[in-house]
């Protein structure tokens, strides 16, 4: 095991982490009673060689969910309590993180049966939206729309909805930072020499949001699905009946651990319990041009005129 001689507090998605990893995206803290998840580092090579193979990206077990990146890392989440990482390219620092901070912390939400939901989450009214889609439907560019009016950014990428005591369906912040593509970044009239690189020849940034970051849990209002269309023509559409269930499942974080890990009933009764509370949206938006702003003034719209209620 690695010898570490300093231990990093940091807090996100509502929780503590100590780890032995330095995470600049993350909000750093000095102290804490309690600390909720471990990340270590460790030599993970024989748990590799003994559960997984060539054709085996992951593998699922009782107490932990094993995965290997090739060439970066093999990663370990145990028990929603510790993630251990066994960097197998020590200078691939960013792409290690990159990991530690998407499908590790995926796996660890559902381990402690937190719902991680695929998408960016900005505040309206006091009340979160979470808005979803599949890869280049338009999630981070409309969120970074809604920044550039003023306002606020709860969580890119991971969005983690729990359910209170009063089965209310609460969002807790990720950590302060949004990741747009080069394309995203010019229509904003933004100078990507500015921002990092999410890896090396990536041309993602990390874009910094501390300014105007949510720091706190919010009730979760409204699920928006963005869905790309031919149609020139943007339409708004409320989701009704069971489609709603498979609109969440389809845009749960890493959706093909819920059913090798027995967590399918778990899911079931989240999204459920979720549909009771929150209308769910889908906005069909044309190709061939950029509508972020025209998004923004949809939803909102859409929130104004009560159509997405807080239950």
């Amino acid at each position: 095991m690695k010898q570490v001689e300093r231990q990093g507090l940091y807090y996100a998605f509502g929780l503590t982490f100590s780890s032995e990893i330095d995470f600049p995206e993350l909000i750093n803290i000095q102290t804490s009673r309690y600390i909720d998840v471990t990340i270590k580092e460790e030599d993970l090579t024989e748990i590799w060689l003994e559960y997984g193979d060539s054709d085996r990206i992951f593998v699922i077990k009782e107490k932990f969910w094993l995965f290997k990146v090739p060439n970066v890392a093999i990663y370990c989440i145990q028990e929603g309590k510790q993630i251990i990482v066994s960097p197998i390219s020590e200078d691939r620092k960013d792409l290690i993180r990159l990991y530690l901070l998407g499908t590790c912390m995926g796996a660890l939400l559902m381990q402690r049966r937190i719902l991680p939901l695929h998408g960016s989450a900005i505040e309206i009214n006091g009340k979160a939206y979470a808005i979803v889609g599949d890869s280049g439907a338009g999630k981070s560019t409309t969120a970074a729309a809604f920044l550039r009016q003023g306002y606020r950014f709860i969580s890119d990428d991971v969005i983690s909805v729990s359910l209170n005591d009063r089965n209310v369906p609460i969002v807790s912040a990720a950590y302060p930072q949004q990741k747009l593509w080069q394309e995203s970044i010019n229509k904003f009239g933004m100078d990507s020499k500015l921002y990092r690189p999410i890896f090396e020849r990536e041309k993602k940034y990390a874009i910094p949001v501390s300014e105007q970051f949510v720091d706190k849990p919010l009730p979760l209002a409204g699920i928006i699905e963005l869905v790309k269309n031919e149609d020139e023509k943007l339409g708004i559409y409320q989701i009704h009946k069971l489609e709603r269930l498979q609109t969440i499942f389809n845009h749960t974080y890493r959706n093909f651990f819920i059913v090798p890990a027995g967590l399918l009933q778990w899911h079931f009764h989240t999204s459920t319990t979720i549909c009771e509370a929150v209308k769910l949206f889908r906005i069909k938006r044309p190709l061939q041009r950029f509508t972020a702003y025209d998004l923004t003034e949809m939803i909102i719209s859409t929130c104004n005129e009560e159509e997405i209620i807080y239950g």
